[in-house]
């Protein structure tokens, strides 16, 4: 059977304490390999200083462009960092984020996401692809899959528990396809300021439950992170 290569990257790094706390946690005990760096919000310095002791976690930018949360029947946005609208805008900031990742890490990211999905949107899409592609890193969702499904809450932002049990990972993992892919959680150690919060120390829980790490053991679906993607990922973005 070809070989299945599982990353599984923890989003919002740096947004709060009990986030970086879980990452850090989940990294140790559980299976993430990867986390993204959200290097605006307060508790950023403290993440990048932290991850400096985990030298097998790779850290890659996750852009902070805004906000959207599910409030009374509509997407409301909670805050804006640049106008979406405006290319020029949105390569300014998406900029100005990267030298902030370097002046808080010493190095570049390992790869690009985004908070919220917002580079699967133009004018961001085309923006984070170049700026990618400038830097000789990955994407999230170019040339490697991506896996959304381990998250607690429906498009609404109704809670939906099942999908993040051990039960629910596992079953993923034992469904990944041949290849590479990455997983996306948000793992927490507490409260979050965030319309997704409660559902993050479930995310915990189950990233370290000893049977999903046991699932992993026979070597059938192997951890990487995005330092040890290949270079067809990068190739994508030409």
């Amino acid at each position: 059977m070809e070989p299945r290569f599982l990353i599984v990257n923890a989003d919002d790094l740096g947004l709060c304490e009990s986030v970086n706390e879980g990452i850090f946690a989940a990294h140790q005990r559980g299976i993430v390999t990867s986390a993204t760096l959200m290097v605006r919000q307060a508790a950023a310095p403290a993440a990048a200083r932290a991850a400096a002791s985990f030298p097998r976690l790779g850290v890659g930018l996750h852009l902070d462009l805004g906000q959207w949360d599910y409030v009374e029947g509509e997407w409301a946005q909670a805050y804006g960092r640049c106008d979406l609208e405006s290319g020029e805008g949105v390569a300014a900031e998406c900029r100005a984020q990267v030298e902030l990742f370097r002046s808080l890490r010493g190095d570049d990211p390992t790869h690009l996401d985004s908070h919220q999905h917002v580079h699967l949107s133009e004018p961001v899409a085309r923006v984070a692809a170049a700026l990618a592609a400038e830097l000789g890193v990955p994407l999230r969702g170019r040339g490697i899959r991506f896996e959304g499904g381990f998250y607690g809450q429906d498009g609404r932002g109704n809670p939906y528990p099942e999908t993040i049990e051990p039960a629910a990972l596992l079953a993923l993992i034992a469904a990944l396809p041949p290849g590479w892919t990455e997983l996306g959680c948000h793992p927490a150690a507490g409260p979050v300021p965030s319309s997704y919060d409660a559902e993050r120390t479930i995310e915990l829980a189950t990233l370290t439950d000893p049977r999903v790490r046991e699932a992993l053991a026979p070597g059938e679906v192997q951890l990487r992170s995005y330092a040890e993607a290949p270079a067809t990922a990068r190739e994508r973005l030409r």
